[in-house]
């Protein structure tokens, strides 16, 4: 690394900031404009739905995207964001999106997109910037930051192994994705169609299979480590699933341990939360009991209901548009109450059917930990690579 030369972002790319567009000539199918939130998940996102005239296009090369691109938020809360445009459609650049671009030719493009992924240039990014609540960046510091730059050959060697890595992380994350789809296709394939319901099972509402269904403690959790991890609503994922990776304590009292400990195999909601999220729910499957949280909403399932069942009816197709259609918007937060939970109707196949589906899903599940693991291991190594290439 020591042995690499130094030099200025600047001295090899062109870096330049957006226009300031106005918003009242937006309109629909002409040149798409890339605001920072058309930057995601290190790619760029068209919105033909936010466009300028062509005449500005026309007009205006200054303000091009070309493909291959690597554009920037340069200010807001997500200063630092990135994004590589692969696409040959023509659009224009946004006042608070910056444009990185390779003006020489001893330079691997796929060397510089990496460099600015990584956390080095993340942290120069931070501490060039000015401003708190609204953080800012000019393109005249992003050209200041310095860059290693080996010999074009070792560059191109450093990015075939980042790609490598990368797409082994993107394949592995994608098996996830298809063992999730497999527990939705089951619960199809056992259950039938929530709407038709062309099993002809039983109906009845969720209270019906609950023995209880109750919130959780409304006591200020902590970084510290206390007697019990809790669950907050950021702990279920969209997908169904339980995160981890932050946890905070609490303490409880003796009188509380049953109120507002969550159980293995009882089911968690996400009773509060913006209009898209609330609604989340998830199976607890850990042998340690864990608090959890007021936005929660804890059912333990009767002798009619396994909770694997429940939460897969929510998390499908129907039961998201269901939830959806449901939240109540509450000062700029949306709200499913307990109450409003217990009465969505629900279709009540026999328990053996429903034991055999958690069987299946427990299963599933045995796959995704081995599967995670080695989505934590390969992004380890990429990590460390990372490191050890730009830091």
């Amino acid at each position: 690394m020591s042995k690499w030369e130094k030099v200025k972002l600047g001295d090899v790319t062109k870096v330049s900031g957006g226009y300031a567009f106005k918003s009242d000539q937006f309109m629909k199918n002409g040149i798409p404009i890339i605001r920072i939130g058309n930057l995601t998940s290190n790619t760029v996102y068209l919105d033909y739905e936010i466009c300028y005239p062509q005449e500005f296009w026309s007009r205006n090369s200054t303000y091009h995207v070309k493909f291959g691109d690597i554009l920037i938020a340069m200010s807001g809360a997500t200063i630092g964001k990135i994004g590589r445009y692969e696409y040959t459609d023509p659009a224009l650049l946004n006042q608070r999106v910056g444009l990185i671009r390779i003006n020489i030719d001893e330079l691997c493009s796929n060397y510089i997109y990496y460099f600015v992924k990584s956390y080095f240039f993340l942290t120069q990014i931070q501490h060039l910037s000015s401003g708190c609540a609204q953080p800012n960046i000019s393109s005249k510091q992003i050209e200041s930051i310095f860059i290693p730059l080996p010999p074009l050959e070792t560059q191109k060697q450093i990015a075939k192994t980042l790609d490598n890595v990368s797409e082994l992380l993107a394949m592995r994350k994608q098996q996830l994705v298809e063992l999730d789809n497999l527990i939705k296709s089951t619960f199809y394939e056992l259950f039938g169609d929530p709407v038709a319901n062309e099993k002809g099972w039983e109906t009845g509402i969720i209270k019906d299979l609950a023995v209880k269904i109750q919130y959780g403690t409304s006591e200020k959790a902590s970084t510290e480590k206390l007697q019990y991890p809790i669950l907050r609503m950021n702990n279920i994922t969209y997908e169904g699933n339980m995160d981890f990776s932050d946890l905070k304590y609490i303490e409880l009292n003796e009188k509380d341990l049953e109120k507002h400990l969550v159980n293995k195999g009882e089911m968690l909601f996400n009773r509060t939360n913006s209009k898209e999220l609330v609604g989340k729910t998830a199976v607890y499957r850990e042998e340690q009991p864990m608090a959890y949280a007021g936005y929660l909403v804890r059912l333990v399932p009767n002798q009619r209901a396994n909770s694997e069942f429940i939460s897969a009816y929510l998390n499908s197709t129907y039961g998201k548009k269901l939830l959806f259609k449901m939240a109540k918007n509450i000062v700029g937060m949306a709200n499913i109450n307990a109450k409003e939970l217990s009465n969505i109707k629900i279709y009540i196949p026999p328990l053996h059917l429903q034991n055999q589906f958690a069987e299946i899903v427990t299963k599933i599940e045995e796959q995704k930990a081995i599967v995670k693991k080695s989505i934590d291991e390969t992004q380890y190594l990429f990590d460390s690579l990372m490191s050890e290439y730009f830091e």
